[in-house]
């Protein structure tokens, strides 16, 4: 019976037609029907003027889940192509691609968070941006880069201020990730 299920959903899902996305610059957004129902669904991208705009993490996880072609110029990009975009904006996206998509698959939803001085903000389970206020703000680092005590209270205090814990996601060479919460307490 459960295999039944499987069958069904995944039947379902292949019959979904992939976003068609346009990528801008720096951005990637869609105005399509499938966009604002996945939007709706699983809180994909941020609603503004009437688009789905999306994040690169995002971006590059619906491209490489095949739930989204991204056009520029009206020609369709690969998974790749895509990529080595991103990388010339930001030479540490395969590192927070790496965190975005293991959180997303962990069912949790992940929120770009510049205006709180980190990378992500990310969500319990079951709540959705705007129903309530993330649980974490998080950072994503490479097993061998350099993090200071300075630059780890810069990074506590602004958790703490945004009443928020600190998620420090640790990417090792095997891309496997380690997480360490840190929480403030009172003695």
């Amino acid at each position: 019976m459960a295999k039944k299920k499987t069958e069904e959903k995944e039947s379902k899902e292949e019959k979904i037609k992939p976003i068609k996305a346009i990528l801008s610059q720096d951005s990637v957004t869609s105005n399509t029907k499938e966009a604002m129902n996945l939007y709706g669904s699983q809180r994909f991208g941020e609603l503004v003027e009437g688009k789905i705009l999306y994040s690169i993490p995002e971006a590059l996880f619906l491209t490489e889940k095949k739930k989204m072609n991204v056009y520029e110029k009206s020609k369709k990009i690969t998974f790749e192509k895509l990529m080595e975009k991103a990388i010339e904006l930001d030479n540490k996206i395969q590192t927070k691609f790496i965190v975005f998509k293991d959180l997303r698959a962990r069912g949790y939803i992940v929120k770009t968070a510049l205006k709180f001085g980190a990378e992500f903000r990310i969500y319990d389970k079951g709540v959705h941006p705007g129903q309530d206020h993330a649980r974490w703000i998080l950072y994503p680092v490479k097993e061998n880069d350099n993090l200071t005590w300075h630059d780890f209270s810069a990074k506590n205090r602004v958790a703490h201020s945004t009443k928020k814990n600190l998620l420090i996601a640790i990417v090792d060479d095997e891309n496997e990730i380690t997480y360490y919460e840190i929480k403030w307490t009172r003695p």
